[in-house]
This record gives structure tokens, C-alpha cells and sequence, in this order.
């Protein structure tokens, strides 16, 4: 017993001074990168560099754009230990920083809970911008997770020009929010109820860029629109404004409603600008055999 008693002692110093003693663990609940209030969303790609237990370098060519231009940004990492208390890092532009305190879920998935039911999608600028709802459904099928651009949405309303995908959400207590992501950002769906159901966006959206204001009913004018392929499309303007009824154009995109036929065998896209009342010009692109809807 006496022994036993003098062991005591020696066991607890070498449990404690083990290296096989698991230090404290952090679960990823969100992460963002830039200056002031000039930040991106890099969640995931946080995440991703911590499930492979990869250290990641704090630059621009890690998170894949720079969201705050000439100025010294910082990564934050918002975690969860195990006892559910947050706590935030943070690391300057050009850190290295070791991932090995930060872990996913028991299942090695990335742990986010769904805030967020999508109403609408616009990529742009506040003067140009198009309707991205239909795109960002097809996306949602296919990838949990992308980074948005040009290339993704098959448009460039602003050339020249920084743009950026604009959701229009509603979050869980009945309460709609604006989520912005800077051209190059990664988007991760996780964050939405129902993503890869596709089974959102389908009311007639009328928040304008702002998802303020609803657009008042009024005279819906067809500026430009034309249907086809590159190299290959027909004006269709005239035969679009034909269709309006009440302030809006509501039609399935197709060879009869169109009326033509400029690419047979392609699958077509209709591209239009138009403008409500003496409003701002907006841009929409919509693929043969989905359905118009404007304002």
C-alpha cells in the first residue's frame, strides 16, 4: 500500500508532461480574411487546410483574392472548444499558421448549421447586374462549395470592374439579410437551408440590388434582348416587349415563345436588358427551357 502510495505522484507527473496528452481542440465555426470592413468569407477553405492538417500562409494567393487592396490584412478564425466557449485567432497577412488545434466534426465534415433560406442571387455592380438565381440553383446541385466569377455565371455585366454576388436571404427567425461575396470568393452552401435541393428562388424577386425597396408595378421596357449562341444570335427586343403584360414578362424560354430559331440543335441562352420605369438598366441571361421572370 506504501508503495502504491509513492507511485501516485510519479503517474500523475508523467501523465501530465506526456506528449501524448491531446492538447486542446478548436471546431471551425467561420473564418474571414481582409481589413476593416473590407472581408471575405474563407470558411472552408480554413476548414479544408485544418481536416488535412496542412499550416496555411496568410495571403491573398491562399484565399484567392484580395479584398482589401494596399492594406495589411488579417485572417480571423472563430472556433468552439469542447466545451462550447468561443474564442477567436487572428493572424497578421503572411503568417504561417499551424492548423493542428482546429478539427471538423467527429465525422470529419465541416460543422455549420444551415441560417439561411435563399431568396434571390444578383451578380454585379449596383448600376449593372444580372439575375444569377437560376445559376447559383444549378451550382448548388452539383457543389457544396465554389468560387464565383465570370467563368461561373457565363456573364460579365461590368467589365472592367470588381463585381459581386449579391444572396437575398432570409435567416431563421423571419428576418431577410444581404450576403455579399467579392468576385473570386469562395461560396459555400453549407450555410443555406435546402442548397443542393435547389428548391429556393422561385418567387418573383422585387428587391432591387439594395433588398430594400420592392420595384413599384410600372412601364417594364425591353432595351436590348437577343436569343442564340456566340456568333450566332437574333434580336428579339421587339418580339420580347410584345410579350409584356401588366409591367412584367413572364415566358418559357424556347423556339415557339421566342418565336425563332437562330442556332438549331444548340441550346440557346436569352440575354436582356431592360428597365423599369426611368430605373436603373438590368441585365438577366436565362438558358432555352427555363423561365423569364422580370422585374
Amino acid at each position: 500500500m506504501l508503495y502504491v502510495r509513492r507511485l501516485l505522484p510519479l503517474i500523475v507527473i508523467v501523465l501530465c508532461c506526456s506528449p501524448f496528452v491531446a492538447a486542446q481542440q478548436y471546431q471551425i465555426t467561420r473564418a474571414d480574411y481582409g481589413a476593416g470592413n473590407q472581408r471575405i468569407d474563407v470558411t472552408q477553405i480554413v476548414r479544408q487546410f485544418a481536416l488535412s492538417n496542412q499550416s496555411l500562409r496568410v495571403n491573398n494567393t491562399t484565399f484567392g483574392s484580395d479584398p482589401s487592396p494596399n492594406n495589411a490584412k488579417t485572417l480571423r478564425i472563430y472556433a468552439r472548444d469542447s466545451r462550447g466557449q468561443q474564442k477567436t485567432f487572428e493572424y497578421g497577412e503572411g503568417a504561417n499558421v499551424s492548423t493542428s488545434q482546429f478539427s471538423g466534426s467527429a465525422s470529419g465534415r465541416p460543422v455549420v448549421s444551415a441560417q439561411y433560406q435563399i431568396l434571390h442571387a444578383e451578380y454585379g455592380t449596383s448600376t449593372r447586374h444580372v439575375d444569377v438565381t437560376q445559376r447559383l440553383r444549378d451550382l448548388a446541385r452539383t457543389n457544396a462549395t465554389f468560387r464565383m466569377g465570370n467563368s461561373t455565371f457565363g456573364v460579365d455585366p461590368a467589365p472592367g470592374v470588381v463585381k459581386t454576388l449579391r444572396i437575398y436571404a432570409r435567416g431563421t427567425r423571419g428576418d431577410n439579410h444581404v450576403l455579399e461575396y467579392r468576385e473570386g470568393s469562395l461560396v459555400d452552401g453549407a450555410k443555406f437551408s435546402g442548397w443542393s435541393g435547389g428548391n429556393w428562388g422561385n418567387n418573383p424577386w422585387h428587391g432591387g440590388w439594395n433588398g430594400a425597396r420592392p420595384i413599384q408595378a410600372g412601364q417594364l421596357n425591353i432595351i436590348r434582348a437577343s436569343y442564340g449562341v456566340p456568333g450566332r444570335q437574333q434580336d428579339v427586343s421587339s418580339r420580347l416587349q410584345s410579350l409584356v403584360r401588366n409591367g412584367r414578362l413572364n415566358i418559357a424560354v424556347n423556339n415557339g415563345t421566342i418565336g425563332v430559331d437562330p442556332a438549331p440543335g444548340a441550346k440557346k441562352t436569352l440575354w436582356v436588358t431592360y428597365s423599369v420605369n426611368r430605373g436603373a438598366q438590368r441585365i438577366v441571361t436565362v438558358q432555352e427551357g427555363q423561365t423569364l421572370n422580370i422585374p
